[in-house]
């Protein structure tokens, strides 16, 4: 009777270490989550920066401070801006800007990035206005 008593208080002890072990270990870190940011392709008319499925993006002239987005309300329902995850990081010249929804855009060198809801395709430029507001975002 005492040898199962032993052998069921050991049995007892090992769960409950390998039950702590896995409780009390740190979660993993989350991974930067850089799926989003934008690159660089050719096009027909240069160098052009694009989403990370090859959709032509732009920026806006009233975007002056570096900061943040002027582009909201009905302005993003034509440009929507590109969307970052929370965990994205900074990489090189492309940059984050937090909106007044708290949410994380893309921008290049502190420039908000967005895309046209009119671009159907890879390699159009519908976004560009006739009072010069919009422009196609090329690297420089």
């Amino acid at each position: 009777m005492f040898r199962i008593v032993m052998i069921a208080a050991a049995m007892l002890v090992s769960t409950e270490m390998a039950i702590g072990h896995e409780s009390s270990s740190p979660p993993p870190a989350p991974k930067e989550d850089n799926t989003t940011m934008p690159q660089v392709a050719q096009s027909r008319k240069g160098l052009v920066l694009v989403d990370p499925k090859g959709m032509t993006l732009y920026y806006f002239d009233r975007d002056t401070t570096g900061d943040r987005s002027t582009c909201e309300g009905k302005c993003s329902e034509k440009f929507a801006p590109l969307a970052a995850p929370n965990n994205a990081k900074a990489n090189g010249d492309f940059t984050l800007i937090t909106r007044s929804d708290g949410t994380k855009m893309w921008a290049y060198r502190y420039r908000p990035l967005y895309k046209f809801h009119d671009d159907q395709a890879p390699g159009e430029t519908h976004g560009t206005d006739l009072e010069l507001l919009w422009h196609v975002a090329r690297p420089e």
